[in-house]
């Protein structure tokens, strides 16, 4: 369906020739030898009288009065604008309201719409003769074809006092269906092509932010990214082909890293348009490669040592590794809750930017002594951290605790979670020293604390003592 509003061009009134018909130049002529015959016969008569020549003058005189009164009317009214035709308003229409009245303010509020129509000439035109009935404002719109209709996707401005159920009546009436109404803000304001350029240049400087953009493309959706191989080295059986598969509310697209991207969204089926967006953000991936942005801040501990924090990768598996036969087995035991022996086995995972992100803190010499994870869990994201035993209680967890939290919070993140154990005093303290409002779990000594970031000011600044001459430069505004 494609509805075209062009406005038709209107010359205006001082732009428009007159064509000169021969019937009205012969009429022209024949009154002027009448006037000319006319004014002869009167001026004979006047010159021949007693007081002609006084008559001759006075006559001069108010003809030539009359003709100046006449150019001055005809130019004033030249340049009036024709008055606009009356028209009568149609059945369930209102009467027009004069332009020179001022409204009133009203108070509104944002939606986002999706609805689908008929995929023929006219459906369109009708969908916005009901908003505009409703005294709703289109403020974009993007048509996503299908098969038999075609998916309209609408930011509306309404009045705040409009009902969703009288929207969804409304609509439904002029034969749509399928349709879909949720609150939105000013961020939706972005029109569809700048805000798909921003989430393909985050994914291009970030492997991490590939479900992250998926996700703000598709709005309200769960991403499962599940690997090829399980931990033991297995094959996982998960796969996609290459061109992905998209089946209703379901989506999937072969990961760059191996295995599958699963997307859900029960709410909403996903339309080929999004599918193949999708899709081109993934493609944009692979060719990429993996990828961490080169990013770090020097801080200084309490003490005076200098340590560093970066994004941590792949490339820092075997320092990783190191690290882990430093720590004593209580310490590994309180981060992965299981045994020793599968600690290793994580770290691949873990380092891996599709799942999350990584922090890792290294010293002046470059040995890593702590790391902290971010992972993106479908809908939730749980924050995870390591420190090396003789590095613990100087307030490095705090820090990383601190930066990842602010890492969720820039990603839109609505909660974070921290799994471990009742016992283990350091994170609990650490998760309380968010001074966000918390949310406590156990099973089977098994303590789940999840904290909300609605609260979360975006950047979170570091903790620990900045190195001089090395300000902290927030994430969004390093280059």
């Amino acid at each position: 369906m494609t509805d075209t509003n062009c406005p038709t061009a209107t010359p205006s009134p001082a732009g428009r020739t007159r064509r000169h018909h021969w019937r009205r130049d012969l009429v022209e002529l024949a009154a002027l030898f009448t006037a000319v015959a006319v004014a002869d016969s009167i001026a004979n008569m006047i010159v021949h009288g007693p007081d002609g020549p006084v008559l001759l003058i006075a006559s001069a005189v108010a003809l030539a009065a009359t003709a100046g009164f006449h150019t001055w009317w005809a130019r004033k009214h030249s340049h009036a604008p024709p008055p606009a035709p009356p028209t009568d308003p149609g059945p369930g229409e209102s009467a027009p309201v004069d332009a020179a009245e001022p409204r009133e303010p009203r108070e509104t509020s944002l939606w986002r719409m999706r609805t689908t129509v008929k995929d023929e000439p006219g459906s369109l035109a009708a969908l916005c003769t009901v908003l505009a009935r409703l005294d709703v404002d289109i403020l974009t719109l993007q048509t996503h074809p299908l098969g038999n209709g075609t998916v309209d996707e609408l930011l509306l401005r309404a009045p705040a006092e409009i009902q969703i159920r009288d929207l969804s009546r409304e609509v439904a009436a002029i034969g749509a269906k399928d349709t879909w109404l949720e609150r939105a803000d000013a961020h939706d304001l972005v029109d569809a092509p700048t805000r798909v350029l921003g989430l393909a240049t985050r994914t291009a400087l970030d492997a991490a932010e590939l479900p992250l953009a998926l996700r703000q493309l598709l709005g309200r959706c769960t991403i499962h990214s599940l690997p090829a191989t399980t931990l033991t080295g297995r094959p996982s059986g998960q796969t996609a082909p290459v061109e992905g598969v998209l089946e209703g509310t379901v989506m999937r697209l072969r990961d760059p890293s191996g295995g599958a991207i699963t997307l859900e969204r029960p709410y909403l089926p996903f339309t080929p348009t999004e599918f193949a967006r999708a899709r081109a953000l993934v493609e944009l991936d692979a060719r990429l490669g993996p990828r961490v942005p080169r990013s770090q801040d020097v801080l200084t501990l309490p003490e005076g040592n200098a340590i560093t924090v970066r994004r941590a990768g792949p490339d820092d598996l075997e320092a990783a590794l190191a690290m882990h036969e430093r720590c004593s087995e209580r310490t590994l035991g309180l981060r992965y809750h299981g045994p020793m022996g599968d600690a290793d086995r994580y770290l691949t995972h873990l380092l891996n930017p599709r799942y999350g992100r990584t922090l890792a803190v290294q010293t002046a010499s470059g040995r890593l002594v702590a790391l902290g994870h971010l992972l993106w869990d479908g809908d939730e994201t749980e924050v995870a951290l390591l420190v090396e035993d003789a590095w613990q209680r100087r307030g490095i967890g705090s820090e990383l605790l601190n930066r990842l939290v602010a890492l969720a919070a820039e990603a839109d993140c609505a909660s974070v979670y921290a799994v471990t154990q009742a016992s283990n005093t350091g994170m609990v303290a650490s998760m309380r020293g968010l001074e966000l409002p918390l949310d406590y779990q156990i099973e089977e000594g098994t303590l789940v604390v999840t904290a909300r970031l609605g609260s979360v000011a975006k950047p979170v600044r570091p903790r620990l003592g900045r190195e001089e001459g090395l300000p902290y430069v927030p994430r969004s505004e390093r280059s």
